[in-house]
């Protein structure tokens, strides 16, 4: 109910008539609101700042991110500016000033894209800018979006036409009306010199060097069902290592202490770990390894916007719509339930990639 009232209030105060135009012109300024989504969701929209700029070359793009997802494009090369929205800092004046005076910048075009799910926040955002073109979803997945008055160009987006699409694909839905395309839909992470320089300083720290095989693996995950157990892992590192006596290396974050120490006591080799580190640094170490393994979450989008060769462990996500797209990104799923993938389903595929690795080198 009060919901309703909040929305019938807004409506008459900010409402915006629809234009069903799809010419765009040559907008200089573009403003993309994307404060809603995690980590994986805003990597998997790169490809679609990769259109934009292949159509507009010339122009510039600021985007809006959140605490929670930033760190997946700081250093992004088709993002000029990076702003974050943080909930907690809109109670300081001067933080209010400083996004008001972002948004009453001029743009030529705000948009407002998703993929799993519609937020009223990011819509309103987009129209306090201060844009000539406002696009945002009308429809989502059969779903009303009930701030679409907030835009004057509406799209519908419909992940049901095609249920097996990916991510990186479904989000230019929501621009293709508009004639902006692209065929490269993989992701990317830039990085620079201080996170190599990061990466090859840990991985001098844990004895490697070349020509040993260097593996990652992330054995967390932020959701239960999406972890394979921990046991099965262990037995994976021990079988790779009898094989290849390789180098292993576990990333993380502080969040994930209590797997990397039982997976620890699981084992009787020794696995490095790369934990609390930058996303940026990260995607440095795995671009230095021959195969990275991991659960079904946040890592798993980093490593697939790297160029190493990928085993992604699915349980009850379709990963025909999430999983990293390249002809070294292998997925792995039987069911729902994760568990049901065995450790000889993901040797023999660890083993097929680095028996390729060797042969091209």
């Amino acid at each position: 109910m009060l919901e309703n009232i909040i929305h019938y209030i807004i409506r008459i105060l900010l409402r915006l008539p629809e234009n069903k135009s799809r010419d765009l012109g040559c907008p200089k300024k573009i403003l993309i609101v994307r404060q809603h989504n995690q980590l994986g969701d805003l990597l998997a929209t790169v490809s679609l700042f990769r259109a934009i700029k292949g159509k507009y070359p010339e122009s510039e793009i600021t985007l809006i991110v959140s605490p929670a997802n930033y760190l997946a494009v700081t250093k992004n090369k088709f993002i000029d500016r990076i702003f974050i929205y943080d909930k907690k800092q809109l109670f300081y004046f001067s933080y209010l000033i400083k996004l008001w005076r972002l948004l009453r910048e001029s743009y030529d075009i705000v948009i407002v894209p998703v993929n799993v799910s519609i937020s009223f926040t990011s819509d309103l955002i987009a129209r306090f800018s201060n844009s000539g073109i406002r696009i945002g979803v009308s429809e989502l997945n059969g779903e009303i979006n009930k701030s679409a008055y907030l835009f004057d160009r509406r799209v519908v987006m419909d992940w049901r036409k095609h249920p097996d699409c990916n991510v990186s694909m479904f989000c230019h839905e929501i621009l293709s009306e508009f004639g902006i395309t692209t065929n490269d839909f993989s992701a990317e992470i830039n990085f620079d010199k201080h996170d190599t320089e990061t990466a090859e300083a840990f991985l001098k720290e844990t004895g490697y060097q070349k020509p040993m095989i260097l593996i990652g693996l992330h054995v967390g995950a932020g959701k239960p069902p999406n972890r394979w157990p921990l046991k099965k892992f262990a037995e994976l590192i021990e079988r790779l290592d009898r094989t290849y006596n390789a180098k292993f290396y576990l990333t993380g974050s502080s969040a994930d202490r209590e797997e990397l120490s039982c997976l620890k006591e699981l084992m009787t080799i020794t696995a490095c770990e790369f934990i609390d580190r930058t996303i940026p640094e990260v995607a440095a170490v795995i671009s230095k390894s021959d195969l990275f393994i991991t659960n079904d979450t946040g890592i798993m989008h980093v490593a697939g916007a790297t160029k190493t060769s990928q085993v992604s462990i699915f349980g009850p996500t379709n990963p025909y719509n999430w999983a990293p797209i390249g002809t070294n990104k292998q997925f792995l799923r039987k069911s729902e339930l994760i568990d049901d993938i065995t450790v000889d389903d993901v040797f023999e595929t660890s083993v097929r990639f680095l028996s390729r690795e060797r042969s091209l080198n």
